[in-house]
């Protein structure tokens, strides 16, 4: 059936496709209204080395040159950013945050980048929180970032490393505030429009298919009832005549 054929259709049947549409358009303000809120906030990190870089001199007499930690960056703080972030993605980690596994928080912590082949790319460390509350989410990237930022400490203490080469994860983008993530609800309330306009369509041919039934029911009726009047119609006129 070509458009035209079904445009006619609808308007014709108009009297079950304006209902359809209008209860489409409800169902679909009813799935974005009670289809789940989602906030994310996210922080991100860099590592730095110290100024007096990442060894001690092995003369005191001649200490190493200072430096600005942040044009100091070397294949080793992109290591130990991926070594931090390996630690921190563990549903332990996540649950000592304030996102539980199984629950409806998500917490993911990367370098940035969406392919894990390129983790040790950077020394960068993002932290992005997908929780039903705004609270919730900011909550957990705050804590999240200041684990991270213990976590780096530790290891460098349990490594004996001297405290004057310890890495520090500098925060270049505080928590941001949270922001709703309209996304999935909107790809909810539009599924939830599309099928109510297919079964708007369906309402609407089948009203058509079954008028058109009726009508050839009643043509067929009319038609095996018409040789019986014929029929009567010319015994009554020979009694008469």
């Amino acid at each position: 059936m070509d458009f035209w054929a079904t445009a006619t259709v609808l308007f014709k049947r108009w009297y079950v496709t304006i209902p359809a549409f209008l209860l489409t358009v409800l169902g679909a303000v009813g799935v974005f209204a009670v289809a789940p809120k989602t906030f994310v906030s996210s922080s991100a990190l860099v590592l730095t080395l110290p100024v007096t870089g990442g060894s001690v001199p092995s003369d005191p007499k001649f200490p190493n040159p200072r430096t600005n930690p942040l044009v100091s960056f070397d294949q080793g703080l992109s290591m130990t950013s991926s070594i931090l972030i390996q630690a921190l993605n563990t549903p332990q980690t996540a649950a000592k945050v304030g996102a539980p596994i199984g629950g409806d928080v998500t917490l993911k912590i990367t370098s940035g980048g969406t392919n894990p082949e390129l983790m040790p790319a950077t020394p960068f460390i993002v932290i992005i929180c997908e929780a039903p509350s705004a609270e919730l989410a900011h909550g957990i990237v705050v804590r999240a970032t200041e684990l991270a930022q213990k976590e780096l400490h530790a290891r460098q203490r349990q490594i004996k490393a001297p405290p004057t080469t310890f890495v520090t994860a500098t925060i270049v983008v505080p928590p941001t505030e949270p922001d709703e993530k309209k996304g999935s609800r909107m790809r909810s309330a539009v599924v939830a429009g599309g099928l109510g306009f297919f079964m708007s369509l369906f309402a609407a041919f089948a009203a058509e298919s079954f008028a058109r039934h009726r009508r050839a029911r009643r043509l067929g009726m009319a038609t095996q009832l018409e040789p019986a009047v014929r029929n009567g119609t010319r015994s009554l006129a020979g009694r008469q005549g």
